[in-house]
């Protein structure tokens, strides 16, 4: 997939370089197009070294430049080889000439010459945005199908107090990706597992993991883009829940357990992403230990009930359960082991020994084990990996589909 970045000139133009990181984690490839105000607030270079492709600024060569065919037509080349035109920010300026079909530089041509999706995130002054001349020329963009990221309210760089600031780069990235989405998961409800769990020592210590929750919600987005309802069930952890996913939020692997068990009847999918605890104290004192009088403390530890054996084992037909491992050696052998011990449709096996990736990381490398087949996904970012797995569940579908019309 490929999205045209178009960078129009406001003070907001610097977090573009942000969406251009935030569109490549989810597997984007990024070029961007400036007007010649934005370059008065950001060069060109900054957006090259980001996404390794030439920044369009310009219809023609600039003084002492060659002027040949590419230039003339490269327009038309850049509008048919995108799938999104992103705007971002989009000045008052910007959106005028959209809605009037004036085509006066790179970007306004390039808006009249594409077929693809257009995403416009405006950003500017509350008194400019709130103009009946802007107003309308939202309004025209809207019933010509452009979908508009509406921008936030707050201090704006004008020191004026209102609507105008440019959205959340996340609401941004989210709204093309939902553009971009194909809804091949569609009728699907996945109910997906993130983070850790906390198991008490006292009121205020815990047993955990190191794990972010980023593979879980990174699952929960590329389902809920490609159509499926999301039941999210999450340890703690910072991170913002996809938009449309429905969110519960547990802290124990007890608390886990039953929730997930109460919403199994729900899901078509199970995949078990969460780092769930295997051991918790064996009890945990309503008062916090105190340091003073106290030796060397002993903690006893029972073993947590093994949650998606369970669900396994209380699935129907039509259910598609996927597990995560994540091992430090025999990675594959230990796997291979839980996808047939626990009667798992797919499970996926990531080391954890290796740095850089998989525990609080936005990226890793797995492998993607089935009865079937192995599949060695090679390091990438997790929206790319979560993309990877939906992908099995998909080919699981097609597969269980078959064998239960045959019987």
């Amino acid at each position: 997939m490929k999205v045209v970045l178009g960078v129009s000139g406001g003070i907001a133009a610097y977090k573009a370089a942000e969406i251009v990181r935030l569109l490549q984690e989810r597997g984007i490839q990024v070029q961007v197009v400036m007007t010649r105000a934005a370059q008065e607030f950001v060069r060109p270079l900054t957006f090259a070294a980001l996404t390794g492709q030439k920044v369009v600024t310009d219809m023609f060569p600039r003084e002492g430049g060659e002027a040949n065919l590419d230039y003339a037509i490269e327009h038309i080349a850049v509008a048919q080889d995108m799938d999104c035109l992103l705007v971002a920010p989009a000045t008052a300026n910007v959106m005028a000439k959209f809605a009037h079909g004036v085509a006066d530089d790179f970007l306004t041509t390039l808006y009249l010459a594409t077929t693809a999706p257009v995403v416009i995130a405006p950003a500017m002054n509350v008194n400019m945005w709130e103009h009946a001349a802007t107003r309308a020329n939202l309004a025209v963009l809207q019933q010509r199908g452009v979908r508009i990221v509406d921008p936030g309210s707050g201090y704006l760089a004008c020191g004026m107090v209102g609507a105008g600031r440019l959205a959340a780069n996340e609401d941004i990235v989210a709204a093309v990706m939902e553009t971009l989405g194909s809804p091949d998961l569609a009728g699907e409800t996945l109910l997906i597992t993130a983070g850790p769990t906390r198991e008490p020592i006292d009121p205020v210590r815990f047993i955990s993991n190191r794990s972010s929750g980023k593979m879980g919600y990174a699952l929960a987005e590329v389902a809920l883009r490609r159509g499926a309802r999301v039941l999210l069930v999450t340890g703690p952890v910072a991170l913002t829940p996809p938009a449309g996913a429905d969110v519960v939020r547990v802290e124990t692997a007890e608390q886990m357990r039953e929730t997930v068990l109460e919403r199994l009847p729900q899901a078509s999918v199970v995949i078990k992403a969460a780092a769930v605890s295997d051991f918790r104290p064996d009890f945990a004192p309503s008062r916090k230990i105190k340091r003073e009088g106290h030796g060397p403390l002993t903690l006893e530890l029972q073993p947590t009930r093994d949650i998606i054996a369970e669900v396994a084992q209380k699935a129907g037909p039509g259910q598609i359960i996927v597990g995560f491992a994540a091992e430090t050696h025999d990675a594959i052998e230990n796997a291979r082991r839980k996808l047939k011990g626990k009667s798992l449709q797919a499970i996926v096996v990531n080391d954890v020994s290796r740095p850089g990736i998989g525990f609080d990381s936005d990226r890793n490398a797995v492998s993607i084990l089935t009865a079937e087949e192995e599949i060695a996904v090679p390091e990438n970012t997790k929206h790319e990996i979560a993309r990877r797995v939906l992908d099995v569940v998909l080919q699981l579908r097609r597969r269980k589909t078959q064998n239960l019309t045959a019987v």
